[in-house]
């Protein structure tokens, strides 16, 4: 059986969308493919949401950043968006059944008084793990339920 493919889309596809692409491959990597793109990619992956996985045992380092066109003429069952522009900017895909849109800070420009960029970088990350590792789990239990 072929495992269902999930999108998480970002504009820039260098910090957020990444960082849940790693967190949803760790979490749920054998329920699902598990991609990530931007509609303007940045063409990098930022160092600190490398530096912010790797802090809780993930590896992002081999990512890279790719333009949404690049998975056009895949089959994606589910695309979630991270950002609110990749949500307007969203395309439909060809047998798409799924999106949601789970919209988070850019952590370069959230950082808080008091709050270095790395904290803001791991403060988002435990936002974008509680929220995909909740995703993933009701998955799992889902699928669990119906294999009975």
């Amino acid at each position: 059986m072929n495992k269902p493919t999930v999108l998480i889309l970002c504009t820039g596809n260098s910090c957020r969308s990444h960082m849940a692409e790693g967190i949803l491959r760790h979490e749920a990597g054998d329920l699902f493919e598990v991609r990530s793109a931007g509609s303007k990619p940045a063409g990098y992956v930022h160092p600190m949401a490398i530096e912010a996985l790797r802090e809780i045992g993930i590896d992002i380092s081999a990512h890279t950043s790719k333009h949404l066109d690049q998975f056009k003429h895949e089959d994606i069952d589910t695309v979630i968006t991270v950002c609110g522009n990749a949500s307007e900017a969203c395309p439909v895909f060809p047998g798409q059944m799924n999106r949601y849109h789970w919209g988070f800070e850019d952590p370069p420009k959230a950082v808080r008084p008091g709050e270095s960029e790395l904290d803001a970088f791991r403060r988002i990350r435990d936002e974008i793990q509680k929220v995909f590792q909740a995703y993933a789990s009701g998955y799992r239990q889902a699928f669990s339920t119906s294999a009975r």
